[in-house]
Formats: C-alpha cells, structure tokens, sequence
C-alpha cells in the first residue's frame, strides 16, 4: 500500500462517495462523484495520456444522472437525465467538455433509456417499455438500424463488450424462464442461446402476462401477473402481491425457483410497478417520494384491490410482500388497510420513520423520504410511518 498513487481525494468532503472506471482504449479515467442515494453525479476526468495531467472536475454540482458508456478517441459518452427524464445519451468532448458543447447522439423516447454500450462499432441500447425490456441498436450518430427480438414479456441485461467486438452477450430472464445467456451478432442482430440452465419444469405450463390498473388518483399503473395455467380464476386462488417502490429501483421480470414452487402449489404470483421506482423516469420516482410517498402505498392498495375485483383472490388469500422499502410499504399499507389483505411480510422493514436517519445508513435515505427534522417532512412521515399508527383493536393481517 506504500507504493500506491493517490489519484484524487476530497477531504473537505467527507460525505462524497466516489467510483472509477478506465475506458477500453486506456486514454480516459472518469470519476463519478456521488452522495446520498439519488442517481446525482458530479464527473471528474483525467487525461491518462498525458503523465502531467491532473484529475478535473467537468461536471460539478449533484444535479443529474451521467453514466459513462464509453469513449470513442475523445468523445466520452454519458446517458443522462439531464433535460430528459426518462433518459437521453449525449457525447462530452473531453478536449472541451463545456455543457454548450455537448453533443446528443440518442434523443429522449417515450420509454426510459435503461442503458446502452458501445460494442462492434455501433451503440446497443435497452429501454424499459413499460417495466418490460426493449433493444434497439443505432449507429454512432443516433440513426437507428435494427432491433432486437426478445422471447416475451421479461427482463435483459448485459450487451457489454469491446467497441470493435463482433458480437455481445446478454442474460434473459422471466417469470417461467431461468436466466439464460444469449449471443447477439452486431452485424445481422441474430440472436442464439449460448448457455441455458437445466431446470425440471415446462415454461409452456405457466401464464405470464401484464395488466394496467387505476391508482386512487387515476394513475395508471402497470402489473405482472404469473400462475400456472390450471389455476382456476375462481376469486379463491392463493395469491402473493409483491412490490417496493423506491429509490429509482425498477421491478422487472425475474425468474425465482421460490415463486415457481409457489405457482406449482396454485398460488398467483403478482408484481406491481409502484410510483417511486424507475419505471417510467424521474418524474415516475419523484411522484413516490418525500411528500408524494402516500402515492406509492395507494398504487399498492389499488393493486390488492383489483385482483381482489378481477376475480384473482379475495382478501382472505390476498397475502403482501416486500423487504427494506418494501418492508416499509407493508407494514404502512397493513396499517391503512388492515381489512385487505389476510397476511403480511414486511421484511428488514424501515418501521420508525421518525429516526430512520439516525442509524445505520439511514442518513443516505433522506433522499427519498425526507427527514423529521423538516417541519413539512415531519408531518408527511408521521402521517404513515408505520410504528407510530398502529392502533388498539384492529384485527391486523396475520
């Protein structure tokens, strides 16, 4: 460790968090600066071809999302929210890195650029479509000149590699489909299994689907639905209603042997998209956070209820799961409506929202909740912290 570099420290800011990536060519050190738990960057960037060159800060102040791609001889690219809530990519000159300068190669769509890599000369980019994945590839001027096909309604990540790599690789996953490894020509944007898992069951015996419902505030919200196909739709089915709804983190399609044991026992295995997550951008978590946080936990209310109306279950079988940001929404949404569900799992669950920030790694959390120590916040957080509404004589869920 005595023979170690240091290449840049801030100690007049302890708070400041920092990760550091080299791009393949060697010639970039980009540093991305964060704090708290927002996507929020600053940008710092070092020349590695000059051995005089001294890190500099390019992007100053915690206001957006960069997320370095790649580079391209000196045109570092970033996709970012900046001027684009569900995502944008654009190029930053790294000889001129001045926001007037800036370059963008992939505008702002409809659905939220998840992310993107350069690999085989081209740009590989993958949208979430309604918390489901999109690919599309476009040149490295932002034309688009294919697509990728998907086998259904699941979730893809991956498609890493060098810029002048002919091929990529990703993982695919659903509901009835372990993670399997695919192969992706860049050039004919043919798409082949390279490694597939062997699991004892028949993906054709389960029914995966999404459904929208209407939240108490008329925001429609979107639900995956998974069961086995001899489930009968009799409003008695077991059912299993998952969810989180923070912190910018998106529920999409995975593949758990847990929720397969789950379905083979006849229960309905369903997964609602929550305002606070990322489902739709910044604006989608903005809308579940700090003083809009009620929204979240009635966009779950509503999900209970319309499997209850869909004729899914009824509130004796409805059961309600979910852990850290989840194990809060449970233990807020059992309080606000004991009468809907028939139990409850608020796992590792954030209970006193009063004093969350004083252990741990609660202070990172303010950032979506708020903080008791703001009078506004304050009468926000006690309206649902879950420990402090509890009451005598309500028959809870189990």
């Amino acid at each position: 460790q005595a023979e170690d570099e240091l290449v840049y420290a801030s100690p007049e800011n302890p708070e400041w968090g920092y990760s550091a990536a080299v791009t393949d060519d060697g010639r970039h050190l980009v540093i991305t600066v964060w704090k708290g738990t927002d996507d929020r960057y600053q940008i710092i960037h070092q020349d590695l071809t000059d051995p005089d060159a001294e890190p500099v800060m390019i992007i100053e102040g915690f206001d957006y999302d960069y997320s370095l791609v790649g580079a391209v001889g000196d045109d570092l690219y970033f996709r970012t929210n900046r001027d684009a809530p569900r995502n944008r990519l654009i190029t930053i000159d790294a000889t001129n890195p001045a926001p007037d300068a800036w370059r963008e190669v992939i505008s702002e769509a409809d659905d939220v650029l998840d992310g993107a890599s350069l690999v085989g000369g081209r740009i590989v980019a993958d949208y979430m479509q309604d918390a489901q994945t999109l690919v599309k590839i476009f040149d490295l001027d932002g034309e688009q000149v294919g697509t990728v096909d998907l086998p259904g309604i699941g979730t893809a990540v991956g498609f890493d590699g060098k810029f002048d790599d002919p091929e990529t690789f990703f993982s695919y996953t659903s509901f009835d489909t372990p993670t399997t490894v695919n192969r992706l020509d860049i050039d004919t944007g043919e798409v082949t299994v390279f490694r597939k898992p062997e699991v004892a069951f028949d993906p054709d015996d389960y029914v995966v689907k999404q459904v929208f419902y209407t939240s108490k505030d008329g925001t429609r919200v979107p639900m995956f639905i998974s069961h086995h196909k001899d489930v009968e739709l009799d409003g008695n089915a077991p059912t299993m209603l998952y969810g989180y709804g923070g912190f910018n983190i998106s529920m999409q399609p995975a593949f758990s042997v847990t929720r397969l044991a789950w379905m083979d026992m006849g229960g309905i295995y369903a997964v609602a998209n929550l305002r606070g997550g990322g489902e739709y951008g910044k604006a989608w978590h903005k809308a579940g956070t700090k003083l809009n946080k009620q929204n979240v936990f009635d966009d779950f209310i509503a999900a209970g209820e319309y499997l209850v109306e869909q004729n899914y279950t009824n509130p004796s079988r409805l059961a309600i799961f979910g852990g850290s940001n989840g194990g809060l929404l449970v233990g807020a949404v059992t309080n606000q409506r004991p009468d809907l569900f028939g139990a409850a799992i608020p796992a590792v669950g954030v209970m006193d929202m009063l004093r969350f920030q004083e252990f741990t790694a609660g202070r990172f959390w303010v950032d979506d909740y708020g903080s008791a120590e703001d009078p506004e916040e304050f009468e926000a957080l006690y309206a649902y912290s879950p420990y402090h509404n509890i009451s005598d004589g309500v028959e809870y869920p189990a």
